[in-house]
């Protein structure tokens, strides 16, 4: 057994941990990263956002071979699936995101601690027969998935997000129990590979975090391609065979029961924190009653020298908010005084068409008696996503009516996730509406669809 010192441990090296860890290399400190999973990166990088994009972009290849090459005059031969080489993709796409993130280790002189990170207090942290000492402790966790109760998860038949990411063979039918963001884009990827997909949700719409109307239109887009959905539905039961799954649903309301059959299930009805293991009682870290890590607004915990971020504290579980904390935290730590602006944190669901959003909902604002006016313009009306033959779906952006910066923006529609950015740095600068559309965009652009929707907000949209 050993004893290093080191200024700053980090325990956990997903977005958060990792990118803490480099950013307080880079300030100077001598840093410690400590992970339990062979690869660095985390949830994800290995078993969630890193694998699940590859699949998503691979099976969206395949369908557009399958249904929309024809419209664009392209003819291709017998169309075949060859899921083992898409998988041998998927998987080289995490192992190069390894690899990335143990050369920025190396270049930036971090020590890897290859184990369980567990506090001992008074400044020290345990993994396996070494013993750490740091006057700055981060944990960064991240979280694991929300089990159901009641449904045994063996990753065979009933799988979370990390089995379905590895399935040896489309199933014939899926069920997809949760209709939010993993739930969706992880359906949408079977759906396009041959799967009949049907979501089941316990409320009464997908998505139900996102803009309601961003809700109601992605729920006609995913049934057009062949999506099935049950809302208002809870599930009671699963029994698991060789030959699949039955699965009890009711409605949540109350109702009779029914049963559905499936080949493979899907259980996806969220996250929640990991902090097992972690000696958090012993070190006098407390956690809120959500099973969250309590943290003040400089990320420390109520323990003395010890600092928590990303999934395992408040706020979105998104690796972007956890990287940004990272950053924002050692740069506190440096003696900084750098923000994070949560208002203005980005959250995308990489379906095809993606959604996209920022700042608050209409439903919020109106929940807050806010008073706003909002600019809404379709993609039927631009004449890039015409000639994309993309044309479902709309951007929304809202102003309030008092202080006319822009506060929320909503887009459902091909690329949303990076057209919507130009919205996110608005919001971080106090824009207005008229500042987007006093801003010259190329044409033609998709990103021409958030001009036209900011003219919208003053009543001026040009083309519609």
């Amino acid at each position: 057994m050993s004893e290093q010192a080191f200024d700053i441990v980090v325990v956990g090296a997903g977005p958060g941990g990792y990118t803490a860890a480099i950013r307080a290399a880079q300030l100077g400190f001598s840093v410690a990263c400590i992970e339990k999973d062979p690869g660095l990166g985390g949830t994800c990088t290995n078993v969630g956002c890193i694998p699940s994009k590859a699949l998503l972009h691979s099976s969206e290849l395949y369908h557009e071979a399958a249904h929309g090459f024809a419209q664009h005059g392209i003819t291709v031969g017998k169309l075949g699936l060859d899921l083992p080489a898409m998988m041998a993709q998927k998987q080289s796409v995490v192992t190069s995101s390894n690899k990335g993130i143990e050369f920025l280790f190396k270049k930036n002189k971090i020590t890897w601690f290859k184990g369980e990170g567990s506090l001992l207090g008074g400044g020290k942290v345990q993994v396996g027969e070494d013993t750490l000492s740091a006057k700055h402790i981060i944990l960064a966790p991240g979280s694991e998935v929300t089990p159901l109760p009641g449904i045994d998860i063996d990753e065979d038949k009933v799988v979370s997000s990390t089995g379905a990411l590895k399935l040896a063979a489309v199933p014939k039918t899926m069920v997809v129990i949760g209709g939010g963001v993993i739930g969706l884009e992880l359906g949408s990827v079977w759906s396009r590979l041959g799967a009949e997909v049907t979501v089941v949700e316990f409320l009464d719409r997908i998505l139900p975090t996102n803009d309601g109307e961003v809700s109601k239109q992605m729920q006609r887009v995913l049934a057009k391609q062949g999506m099935k959905f049950k809302l208002g539905t809870k599930v009671t039961a699963a029994k698991a065979s060789k030959k699949g799954v039955k699965l009890t649903v009711a409605p949540a309301a109350g109702g009779d029961a029914e049963e559905i059959a499936a080949d493979v299930v899907l259980v996806s009805i969220g996250r929640r924190p990991y902090t097992k293991g972690l000696g958090l009682g012993k070190a006098g870290v407390e956690l809120d009653e959500r099973g969250r890590i309590k943290v003040d607004d400089h990320f420390a915990t109520t323990a003395p020298g010890v600092y928590a971020i990303g999934d395992c504290i408040r706020g979105a579980m998104l690796a972007h908010k956890a990287e940004e904390e990272g950053v924002v935290l050692a740069e506190m730590l440096a003696g900084q005084k750098p923000h994070i602006n949560y208002d203005a944190i980005p959250g995308v669901v990489y379906t095809w068409p993606e959604v996209a959003s920022v700042g608050k909902t209409e439903e919020e604002l109106k929940a807050a008696g806010v008073q706003y006016k909002a600019g809404k313009f379709p993609f039927t009306a631009n004449a890039r996503a015409r000639a994309m033959t993309m044309t479902d779906g709309f951007v929304k952006i809202l102003e309030d009516a008092a202080t006319q910066k822009i506060v929320g923006c909503h887009i459902i529609g091909a690329d949303a996730g990076h057209i919507l950015q130009e919205v996110v740095l608005a919001i971080e600068f106090g824009a207005s509406a008229e500042d987007i559309y006093r801003t010259v965009h190329s044409h033609p652009a998709l990103s021409e669809a958030v001009k036209e929707a900011a003219l919208a907000v003053d009543g001026r949209a040009i083309n519609i």
